[in-house]
């Protein structure tokens, strides 16, 4: 037997086995045969392992490696292992832990077992528990019966898991797999549950693929249990540093007997949606090299109605459902001198089971060449053409093309006190009709020259604590010379008045009329010394010399004060003299301190249009939103939209969220006023929620939205 003992210092064994190496360093160390004893505070490293025990056994021939007491394992600087018995073999490359203790540092997710054993990357874990939470006392948890994890790709697999909050069981699977970093690969996302006594349950499983890093498929097949199934998938890559594009599409069935008794239109419901961007698309996609700004913008839907996009997901909080979508297409090229581009506008009414009448814009070809300068600046010119296709399905096509040159002459005067400027504008606009049956229009031309008068100054002063700027402003336009013929001259007189606005016949009628006319406008500002917005205050008043028309337009007043830190409020009106009345008039109170965030507006609008049984010319619409947040832990929530002309509750919402550092719970009633299409034409459905709120972090997060359960009340 050989015992040798070191007193204020570290012994340093270091073995060697089939090319690995072991260093063992230790106060005490004894050496019989083959076997090494170590006590006294034993350090060992192995490959990246660092580990801490009271004593070890170190056996050469078979390459056994036994740490007892107090063990503690650093791998990577991320992992910490505890135990009272691990057993590390060097030549098989494999360990074992009794009990197994490891924390992830990165996530905090911790895991203990009966018995952990590793080869390599990978660990298997015996009959154990999972949490995020305080260990001593954690608010959720997950048992196993048994666990793999591969330290590598940082994924852990639980089988037989049991979910508890705090020691009550809520749910049970045999299987529940996790990434403990946040690198993309293919599996199963969160599912999203819901139950209703019209739908039935709810359930949506999401599959996530992600072979490649540059693209991702995710698949979200579901079934409402009464009323049907689907699915939608969403497709999302980068096809290049300057590019990116997403595809969705979807699918749902609807069963026969929801189908008939809710009256609706179609009894299955698809659709697609696809985006792309591409911000150099001209030398990418053509190899050339322009030095140019070019740019690809792609916006593209279509689906047969509506409820495509109510049943995309279960939680109406994520959706917005809107009557009119717009498909387009912005193709551009742009330098310092031109700008040149080609859009491409499709509408869709989805309030309509068809929309042959539906005008659209395929395409417009804009041509605009920027402003440049003559004589030090003193003249200044540009001009912009742009033609339009507008077509639709049944008959009529127009092709307008629009043409406008500005010039401009300014100068200062009074020592830059006073601007002074003169504009002469040429507008020209031709339509060519085209129809698939009998014409309707004649093809024509319209062509403007007008001029105006603009004369402006600006004002600063500085005080103590504030800076006041003003801005006076007058600008006087004359019609000027005005000649049409065809199409512009038949039509004239009946779209020019306001009541025929909204006709047929004036669809393809964008003339706007030219008056004699003075335009005044005063603008303030206060501003702080750190440059803080305080005051914006803007009025603005039209005076017009037609005979034939009213001497003063509405008068525009609009202010934005923010009070404090914590409060602000904004008001814009619009006042019309001959109704001697408001036109439009919105209220904004914006007030946000440490705990409370509120908003409350109301819009009201009077057109002075003709009351009929389908057109009011009345709106008056509330809408509100608070959140208070009373302490770290505990936060409220409330939304309410009225609209106060139909006396219709568009939207409802009341809640609170409970947060602490592992797990937030919340409970959400929600109201919603829902588009429809039916058999009978437009519709609406008024749907009424709650939504529980549960996030198990980090296993989940609250950008998912798949962590809210939804049960949908009854209509009655």
């Amino acid at each position: 037997m050989f015992k040798h003992l070191l007193f204020f210092c570290i012994f340093l064994s270091t073995i060697a086995y089939a090319g690995e190496q072991v260093e063992i360093y230790a106060q005490n160390l004894e050496t019989k045969d083959e076997i090494v004893h170590a006590t006294g505070g034993i350090d060992v490293v192995y490959q990246d392992y660092l580990l801490s025990a009271q004593r070890a056994i170190y056996n050469k021939n078979t390459g056994d490696l036994e740490l007892f007491d107090n063990i503690r394992v650093v791998q990577d600087s991320n992992y910490r292992v505890i135990g009272d018995y691990a057993k590390l073999n060097i030549a098989k490359k494999e360990r074992v832990f009794k009990p197994f203790y490891m924390l992830d540092n990165t996530s905090d997710v911790w895991m203990s077992g009966k018995e952990g054993s590793a080869k390599d990357k990978d660990i298997d874990i015996k009959s154990g528990v999972v949490s995020g939470c305080d260990q001593n006392d954690p608010l959720w948890k997950m048992q196993f019966t048994s666990s793999d994890y591969n330290a590598k790709s940082k994924w852990l697999n639980l089988y037989n898991t049991t979910l508890y909050l705090y020691d009550i069981p809520v749910l049970y699977t045999p299987y529940f797999g996790y990434s403990l970093d946040t690198k993309r690969r293919t599996g199963l996302l969160m599912p999203a549950l819901g139950l209703s006594d019209s739908e039935g349950f709810y359930y949506q499983q999401p599959l996530y693929i992600a072979e490649q890093n540059w693209w991702d498929l995710e698949i979200r097949p579901q079934v409402r249990t009464n009323r049907g199934q689907g699915v939608y998938s969403d497709f999302r890559f980068v096809d290049s540093a300057i590019s990116k594009g997403e595809l969705r599409i979807g699918y749902f069935q609807e069963q026969d007997d929801y189908f008939k008794e809710n009256n609706l239109e179609n009894n299955s419901h698809y659709g697609f949606n696809f985006k792309y961007n591409n911000k150099d698309v001209i030398n990418q996609w053509f190899r050339t090299d322009f030095k140019g700004q070019s740019g690809l913008y792609v916006d593209l839907s279509n689906m047969n109605d509506v409820d495509y996009i109510n049943l995309r997901t279960n939680n109406n909080l994520e959706t917005t459902t809107a009557t009119q979508v717009l498909s387009r297409i912005n193709l551009f090229y742009n330098t310092d001198e031109n700008y040149m581009a080609s859009y491409f506008k499709y509408y869709q009414d989805l309030t309509l089971s068809n929309n042959g009448e539906t005008l659209q814009k395929l395409p417009t070809v804009h041509y605009h060449s920027y402003l440049d300068t003559l004589f030090d600046d003193h003249i200044l010119y540009n001009l912009d053409i742009k033609s339009t296709n507008i077509t639709r399905v049944t008959n009529e096509t127009a092709l307008q093309t629009d043409v406008n040159i500005p010039v401009t002459l300014q100068s200062s005067l009074f020592d830059e006190y006073l601007r002074v400027s003169y504009n002469t504008n040429l507008y020209a606009q031709h339509s060519n009709f085209n129809y698939k049956q009998a014409s309707q229009y004649e093809n024509g031309y319209f062509l403007r020259n007008y001029h105006t008068f603009s004369a402006s100054t600006e004002l600063t002063r500085a005080f103590d604590e504030l800076i006041h700027v003003v801005e006076l402003s007058s600008t006087y336009t004359h019609g000027g010379y005005e000649t049409r013929d065809g199409f512009y001259d038949d039509n004239q007189a009946f779209c020019e008045d306001p009541e025929n606005q909204y006709a047929s016949e004036c669809e393809f009628y964008n003339i706007t009329n030219i008056d004699e006319a003075l335009q005044l406008g005063f603008t303030q500002y206060v501003y702080d010394y750190a440059g803080d917005e305080i005051i914006y205050h803007r009025m603005a008043q039209r005076i017009t010399y037609e005979n034939d028309k009213s001497r003063y337009g509405e008068l525009e007043n609009e202010v934005k004060y923010k009070v404090s830190n914590w409060l602000s409020l904004y008001n814009n009106m619009f006042y019309n003299f001959d109704e001697k009345s408001f036109s439009k008039l919105f209220n904004q109170v914006s007030l946000n301190v440490s705990s409370l965030r509120l908003k409350l507006s109301h819009l009201y609008k009077d057109t002075f249009l003709e009351v009929t049984d389908t057109y009011s010319p009345f709106t008056s619409y509330l809408t509100s939103s608070a959140r208070y947040t009373y302490n770290e832990n505990y936060s409220y929530s409330l939304r309410y939209d009225y609209d106060i002309e139909t006396s219709v509750k568009k939207s409802a919402e009341i809640g609170f969220l409970y947060k602490k550092r592992c797990w937030d719970f919340g409970i959400k009633y929600v109201e919603n006023n829902r588009p429809l299409l039916t058999q009978s034409g437009e519709s609406s459905v008024y749907d009424k929620y709650i939504y529980f709120t549960i996030i198990l972090k980090p296993l989940m997060s609250s950008e998912e939205g798949n962590s809210d359960f939804g049960f949908k009340l009854p209509d009655s």
